[in-house]
């Protein structure tokens, strides 16, 4: 199971940081993501991390601005974060967390339909 929290109201140019914890299994052979779905919109990748920690990618226009990240010491840790600065009130949405399992310790996924787990969305609302 997957729990997102963290998200809010903030002002333009604000900073938040998601969290998404992990229970029931061992983290450590989990790549993770995030999604975001704004209103009237599909869900879009945000940002993934592969298992190890040390491989990321980003959706072009967060790149620079929100960095996901796992426990480097340890990837086993069950937890996934994102850090989000310089928010944009485009950035409005619902952010769902993801994991699935990779046999490969540096691939991330960027497609919504390499996951199989999902958490329940956290709001985040910016206003301008």
């Amino acid at each position: 199971q997957l729990q997102a929290s963290g998200g809010g109201l903030v002002q333009a140019g604000g900073s938040l940081r998601l969290a998404c914890a992990a229970s029931g299994g061992y983290f450590g052979y989990y790549a993770a993501g995030w999604f975001r779905q704004a209103p009237g919109k599909e869900r879009e990748f945000v940002a993934a991390i592969s298992r190890s920690g040390e491989v990321t990618d980003y959706r072009d226009s967060v790149e620079g601005r929100f960095t996901i990240s796992r426990d480097a010491r340890d990837a086993s840790k069950n937890m996934v974060y994102l850090h989000m600065s310089s928010l944009k009130p485009e950035d409005t949405a619902v952010y769902y967390c993801a994991a699935r399992t990779s046999v490969r310790t540096n691939t991330f996924y960027s497609s919504s339909g390499a996951y199989n787990f999902w958490g329940q969305g956290t709001q985040v609302t910016v206003s301008s």
